[in-house]
């Protein structure tokens, strides 16, 4: 079967062989505070991704955006760039807001990892808004179901998760260039702004 051309719709094995990876990495944990298991969450960000102009190597680097920061740290980013290329290794490093053990105290990882948006290539900030955009919308929904008990699963509990969102949505707002990118920092405006509705924000 002929390869498909460059900057065709259509994945290749390298993409095949990138799932494969993440779901060894990840296979064995779930969400947190849920029974889903977790590949489900990496597979929503490179569709979304994928929906929103990112190619092969963003698809990719979705794929793998927690591998650093949740398995290995700077091993598991070497490995990635020699299975996957330079491209994606920076991708992924870039969506990377800690890859120490034990991290860093979580309201200051987040401000430094939103002033780094402010300043990230277009193809880091196109997968990191994906990844917000993913958590948002399943924030929303589970507080549909279980209301103020949905913040007790996150470590900035509700205001301080209202503020980091709704903080990354100004800051990929500053440098959304491409329509793809601007169109997806809207869709996760329009889910924060519900977030915050819906919590009395």
């Amino acid at each position: 079967m002929k390869a498909p051309a460059r900057n065709t719709p259509f994945l290749t094995k390298r993409f095949d062989d990138a799932f494969l990876y993440a779901h060894g990495l990840h296979g064995s944990q779930g969400r947190k505070g849920t029974t889903r298991p977790y590949i489900a969450h990496l597979m929503g960000v490179a569709a979304i991704v994928l929906t929103h102009g990112g190619g092969e190597d963003q698809a990719i680097a979705a794929l793998l955006h927690d591998a650093v920061e949740d398995c290995g740290g700077a091993p598991t980013l070497a490995a990635i760039r020699e299975k996957f290329g330079a491209r994606v290794a920076r991708i992924v490093e870039g969506c990377t807001d800690s890859d120490q053990t034990p991290k860093p105290p979580w309201r200051a990882r987040k401000e430094a990892y939103i002033a780094h948006v402010r300043t990230a290539p277009e193809d880091v900030r196109l997968v990191s808004a994906a990844d917000k955009l993913y958590n948002v919308r399943e924030i929303l929904s589970d507080f549909r179901m279980l209301g103020e008990e949905v913040w007790k699963r996150f470590s900035g509990r509700r205001d301080g998760s209202l503020w980091y969102y709704r903080a990354l949505v100004d800051a990929f707002r500053e440098l959304a260039s491409s329509p793809d990118l601007a169109r997806l920092v809207d869709e996760l405006d329009s889910e924060v702004s519900e977030l915050e509705r819906l919590a009395g924000a």
